[in-house]
């Protein structure tokens, strides 16, 4: 067992604080109630928009509470205050980069999505690119021109595909954008383009200095390529047994048990809690 000394913790949605079904367990929400009555803020940090990550908010229960008022969406893109129901932090990714991503996806048959005002715009409705919204409960558009959609900042860029065509794409990507985006699969079929240098730790940095704490007394929790930039960042980071051997090598911890056995409230009794 480890003592932590931690005043707020950030976690992932999917395979992480959620289950294969989409739900968070009984013994999770708990345990982080216990957190939030410590006064440990604990914040939700995902891919998904801010609406996409509200209903999960409602079952965990917290909003309420100074210490569950925030939330961290679009993968560190934008930092929401719930009770003043409003965004307080946000990022874009350049139209440039936009149009360039989409450009070579399509070149290799391959459709875009976009996200703005907690809606998903697509350039093509696909089976691949209506499973985000799906997944998310989000609704989605296709613009009459896609094209003069993507001429404006917005927060990122998914490019949903079978995943041996989404490594070929995201090799490209790099070798060319290089610094001006960060480029990185949420799932092996989820391939995403973010503003550059940021990410959920960054934005929770952000958040640290915002609330007044040390951002060495942070802990997160997360099992995918879009965790890595918090696994890094957060004083204590905890990869979750099922997450990837990448996540695992570079986190502080690996959680005993996976996200279908309530893994994190099992780390945070054992660690936090008692």
């Amino acid at each position: 067992m480890i003592k932590l000394n931690v005043n707020l913790i950030a976690l992932d949605l999917d395979d992480t604080l959620l289950d294969n079904n989409c739900q968070i367990s009984d013994k999770n929400v708990a345990a982080l109630q216990k957190c939030v009555e410590k006064g440990i803020y604990v914040v939700l940090c995902s891919g998904r928009t801010e609406k996409g990550i509200l209903p999960l908010v409602r079952k965990l229960n917290i909003a309420g509470s100074q210490f569950g008022k925030y939330l961290i969406a679009l993968n560190g893109c934008s930092v929401y205050d719930l009770h003043l129901r409003q965004q307080i932090f946000n990022n874009f990714v350049t139209p440039e980069i936009l149009h360039f991503c989409h450009k070579e996806a399509q070149s290799m048959g391959l459709e875009t999505e976009v996200y703005k005002d907690n809606e998903i715009y697509l350039s093509k409705e696909t089976p691949w690119t209506i499973r985000d919204p799906q997944m998310c409960g989000l609704n989605y558009y296709q613009p009459d021109d896609y094209n003069k959609f993507l001429n404006q900042p917005l927060p990122k860029m998914l490019i949903p595909g079978d995943p041996e065509e989404l490594l070929i794409l995201q090799k490209t990507l790099k070798d060319n954008l290089r610094d001006k985006a960060e480029i990185f699969t949420s799932k092996p079929y989820f391939l995403e383009v973010m503003p550059p240098n940021f990410g959920k730790g960054d934005a929770i940095i952000w958040l640290t200095k915002h609330i007044g704490i040390d951002p060495k007394n942070t802990l997160c929790f997360g099992d995918s390529m879009n965790d890595e930039n918090m696994i890094r960042k957060c004083g204590f980071s905890v990869a979750m047994c099922n997450g990837l051997d990448y996540i695992k090598r570079i986190a502080t911890f690996v959680s005993e048990k996976s996200n279908n056995e309530s893994g994190i409230a099992q780390f945070l009794e054992k660690n936090l809690l008692n």
